[in-house]
């Protein structure tokens, strides 16, 4: 059941506006030199950062859609009647999001590298950063969906509860990303796991107390 969910989450995100986000991070990465000024070794000191909060921001496009249009539909109760646990639910959206924000987003990370100065081996350490953290950035975002599901403004709300709860990991991911050696990565990656943890008994607590 939870690969059937995960492969009916990634049709419909390929179907709607899965590119979306790439592009908002390909922009934002695209703003930062105008803005900062041509200095290429001020682009490259603070790429990483940049990329980050590109990617933090780029991941608050989508959770309107994670799990409202499902609460909305009827979807959530029919798994539960079919036995599926809130739990699991979380679990496909989770993994189902990130097929289809992860890969993108890395694939923008390359263009948007190379306009904040980057290249060659200073390419490795962003690359890899982001392929740690945007798993944790999927979890965040569907965790925070489930919180908001059914409010008013849920989009509004869910950036405000999403950008202080992934502080943590873009402090450490933009760390990583600037190549200051396997510490801030470890750390970031740690950080990573225990959000991946978390966030399927988030999502499966907020769907419950949505339902009663």
């Amino acid at each position: 059941m939870t690969g059937a969910l995960i492969s009916r989450e990634v049709r419909r995100a390929l179907h709607g506006a899965a590119w979306l986000p790439a592009i908002f991070f390909l922009l934002v990465a695209t703003l930062v030199p105008f803005a900062v000024g041509p200095d290429a070794k001020l682009l490259a000191r603070i790429a990483g950062g940049t990329l980050w909060i590109a990617a933090l921001t780029a991941a608050l496009l989508p959770i309107e859609r994670l799990i409202e249009p499902d609460r909305a539909d009827g979807v959530l109760d029919q798994l539960a009647i079919a036995g599926t646990s809130e739990e699991a639910i979380g679990v496909a959206k989770i993994a189902g999001h990130w097929l289809t924000f992860g890969p993108l987003l890395l694939l923008a990370a390359l263009p948007g590298s190379f306009l904040l100065g980057l290249e060659g081996q200073s390419l490795v350490a962003p690359l890899i950063a982001l392929a740690v953290g945007t798993p944790a950035l999927a979890a965040l975002a569907v965790a925070v969906s489930a919180l908001t599901a059914g409010l008013p403004r849920s989009g509004a709300l869910g950036g405000l509860l999403l950008m202080p709860l992934a502080i943590p990991l873009l402090i450490f991911g933009a760390a990583a990303a600037s190549g200051e050696g396997a510490g801030p990565l470890k750390l970031e990656a740690a950080i990573a796991l225990l959000i991946l943890a978390g966030a399927p008994f988030v999502t499966g607590a907020a769907i419950r107390a949505a339902r009663t």
